[in-house]
């Protein structure tokens, strides 16, 4: 049977279950009372190496304090994972990050003022509310208020900049 606790992953990439007890306690306040030395030595237990000599005293109580709750608690997601390494390969080709996608909950009420007039939309499971009448989308509610084709997410500046009227 596969124990992925004992698995040949680094640390930082596999996720661990959360610990009921262990000879390392989570006590994060108890951190800010250790000397740099003492810092550094938790340093090298939790991750297998010695910090930089110039690393602050700030990065090191805030890089040990992540790796114990880490340990405790588990690591980040496969899916956070993936991000971040996309991320880190658009960053190093000189590309810039895309924005994730707005994620609306149910019942969140959008407000826009168009030509003097504000409008309300009350944003539902699978459509949206507009003057008591269900819409597919924003930006079918977009082209009802404006008469013009508009991203429905960027009109009630969700995304972007709202342009109005020049």
């Amino acid at each position: 049977m596969h124990d992925p606790a004992r698995s040949s992953a680094p640390a930082a990439r596999r996720r661990r279950p959360k610990r009921a007890g262990g000879s390392r306690s989570l006590d994060l306040n108890a951190l800010c009372e250790l000397t740099r030395a003492e810092l550094k030595g938790r340093w090298q237990e939790l991750y297998g190496s010695l910090p930089l000599a110039q690393i602050s005293r700030q990065l090191l109580l805030r890089a040990v304090a992540y790796r114990m709750q880490e340990e405790a608690y588990g690591g980040l997601s496969a899916k956070t994972r993936k991000q971040l390494a996309r991320a880190a390969r658009d960053l190093a080709a000189g590309r810039s990050l895309k924005a994730a996608a707005a994620k609306i909950k149910p019942g969140t009420r959008l407000l826009r003022e168009w030509q003097g007039v504000v409008h309300e939309v009350i944003v539902l499971e699978d459509s949206v509310l507009y003057r008591g009448k269900d819409w597919p989308s924003l930006s079918a509610v977009a082209r009802e208020i404006t008469g013009a084709r508009w991203s429905g997410p960027r009109f009630f500046g969700l995304k972007g900049k709202a342009r109005g009227r020049r």
